[in-house]
């Protein structure tokens, strides 16, 4: 078989995403890779394929048990053999994976990063290897967002394997995290960067601090989403507690989550949630990485994040199926002044503290929210997003060229080697001792915007930075760069629009949004341009409910949690297509020939049945 004969076969689709075609040939022809996709992007398909086409076994390198266990159920339930080598195995249980790895039976064994490194002299060793994949790759850098020190362990794997293809893939990392991924894996091949898009993910931003405040949200969010699974991400342990607590007086099936639960308590809550016996877990960062569940289709922010890698790899939970799904931040000074005192006690201050300084940008900010993301990871792009609250409430605009243009200026005319606070000296024309210093007096554009205030020039770089016009070398001293899309500015090519600082302050808000099933006064999701989304008949919002209690049904009955069965997107086109034909049902997006002949009769029959009943 070939790449598209397995994409159809074991998982139901056509055609690949961007991209994914040309990794998995970069890998079959023995090539190293970097893949960076955003969570949901489709990154397992890029081994799992290969993995699949190559002889041997490949070898998966995943940071937790629970995410390990969650991709295996989801192979084996598309009729892929795997398996994985864990601390959570018993002596018999290791014991018989190796012999079927020995035996070539097994196409993919994931291991933990502190497994492999013990396995490297004796199972590594007897068998063929296809390919490494280092999956949650980020973990690897110091400068990464969840530094994980077992990681660094990893580039041995060159030394003891130099002939075998090594796959380092994460949803997040910037270009200094990338490059020193590179260097400690000794990768010699091309990185992949995808689109970071999420455009089925909406996003939204309150100004909320009272703890009122935000369970009224909460609350009236989840109730008008019944059904929908979804996470509320808090920055303390109390809190995940107070929050569970507040839901469940609610009446609403919510659980708390965090590293300082019992091991069997935390297993308990992640398999209740995977298997939808209840709707809602009010976690910390702790959770999220660990879960592989495809049918989330919300996240809340209880607190502001420490980065913006944190915050995106965290609203990734939402919506992996492709579907819609909604994403909302609360914001408060306090936030900010509690997330300075971690910092204030960690390693890398200065670095950890510009992280926090964008992440509070971000939530600040007055320009398209999905922007202010893309640039941040390195993705330019022209316009806005028509799917975040600040594109819904669109604040006054100017003509920013002339300002833009100054600005780059002086950083061109400085060999781009200077930081915010000094290029707003030079524009302002502030003799500061920096300033004459290093001579930047005698500049041509010393003073050029003396028209402006100090506190209007901070404005415009930062909606400068957010826009993708200059960006900030953390590892150079925080010094201002000039991007490609920023220099077209600068020379002429191109024109750039400013939100007017003046204008008055707006408190950021949203309406909530529209429940999938059935109609409802309010915008939301229904405003979702998602391509992949766009079906032509109309969906049966009835039929999709009633199928979704009959996957429920499908899935108790095999212990299974109820998105390996079917996901929700194959779920919202069986209720439109409505195939009463097992040939037709495997004509369905995500449905392959192993999911096409074991559940094939069960569902047509039920979809044949609802079409007479109604």
């Amino acid at each position: 078989m070939n790449a598209f004969d397995i994409l159809k076969r074991y998982f139901g689709y056509d055609t690949f995403r961007p991209q994914q075609q040309e990794i998995i040939e970069e890998v079959t022809q023995g090539h190293d890779c970097m893949v960076l996709m955003p969570t949901g992007g489709g990154k397992s398909l890029c081994y799992q394929v290969p993995a699949l086409l190559m002889p041997g076994t490949a070898i998966v390198v995943s940071p937790l048990i629970s995410l390990m266990h969650d991709q295996v159920e989801a192979l084996k339930a598309n009729g892929i053999p795997a398996a994985a080598l864990n601390s959570g195995n018993d002596a018999t249980e290791d014991a018989l994976i190796r012999r079927r790895c020995m035996a070539g039976e097994l196409k993919i064994i994931y291991l933990s990063p502190e497994k492999l490194m013990s396995e490297i002299p004796y199972l590594l060793s007897s068998i063929k290897i296809s390919l490494f994949a280092i999956d949650e790759a980020h973990c690897i850098s110091q400068w990464g967002h969840d530094f994980r020190p077992e990681y660094a362990q990893l580039g041995t794997i060159r030394e003891h394997f130099p002939d075998i293809p090594v796959m380092a893939l994460t949803a997040t990392a910037d270009k200094i995290t990338r490059e020193d991924i590179s260097r400690q894996l000794h990768l010699s091949g091309k990185t992949f960067i995808s689109s970071f898009d999420r455009p089925n993910l909406s996003l939204n931003v309150y100004r909320e601090s009272t703890k009122a405040e935000k369970m009224k949200r909460i609350t009236a969010y989840i109730r008008s989403h019944p059904g929908d699974a979804g996470i509320v991400y808090c920055l303390s342990r109390k809190s995940t507690e107070s929050v569970a607590r507040d839901l469940q007086r609610s009446g609403i099936q919510a659980a708390s989550y965090h590293a300082g639960m019992a091991t069997d308590d935390r297993r308990r809550v992640q398999e209740d949630f995977k298997t939808d016996r209840i709707q809602v877990v009010c976690a910390t960062i702790a959770f999220g990485m660990g879960i592989d569940k495809g049918n989330i289709r919300w996240i809340f922010h209880y607190n502001l994040p420490k980065s913006i890698e944190s915050f995106y790899q965290e609203i990734g939970r939402a919506g992996r199926d492709g579907a819609p799904a909604d994403t909302f931040l609360f914001y408060s000074i306090a936030d900010i002044i509690q997330l300075k005192s971690f910092i204030d006690e960690s390693g890398q201050k200065e670095v950890n503290m510009a992280k926090l300084q964008r992440m509070q940008e971000y939530a600040e900010s007055s320009v398209c929210r999905r922007r202010i993301l893309l640039n941040y990871f390195g993705e330019e792009t022209g316009h806005d997003c028509g799917n975040c609250d600040v594109c819904s409430h669109p604040p006054r605009r100017i003509d920013g060229t002339l300002i833009v243009q100054k600005a780059l200026s002086a950083l061109m005319r400085t060999q781009q080697e200077i930081r915010t606070g000094t290029t707003i000296e030079i524009l302002r024309g502030i003799s500061s001792p920096t300033v004459i210093r290093h001579g930047y007096d005698k500049l041509k554009t010393f003073g050029v915007g003396r028209d402006i205030s100090v506190a209007e020039w901070h404005d415009y770089l930062l909606q400068m930075l957010h826009l993708g016009y200059i960006e900030i070398a953390y590892n150079q001293g925080n010094t201002l760069k000039v991007t490609q899309i920023g220099a077209d500015v600068l020379y002429g090519r191109a024109t750039a629009q400013l939100v007017a600082v003046t204008r008055p302050e707006r408190p950021v808000t949203k309406r909530v949004p529209t429940p999938k099933h059935g109609p409802a006064p309010t915008t939301g999701r229904a405003q979702v341009m998602f391509p992949e989304a766009r079906l032509s008949k109309v969906e049966d919002n009835r039929l999709f409910e009633h199928l979704r209690k009959l996957r429920k049904q499908l899935a108790d009955a095999q212990g299974l949690a109820a998105y390996l069965v079917l996901s929700d997107k194959t779920l919202h086109a069986l209720a439109t297509e409505m195939p009463t034909t097992i040939e037709d049902f495997g004509n369905i997006p995500g449905i392959g020939e192993f999911k096409q002949k074991k559940y094939g009769e069960t569902i047509t029959q039920a979809i044949r049945h609802y079409l007479e009943q109604h």
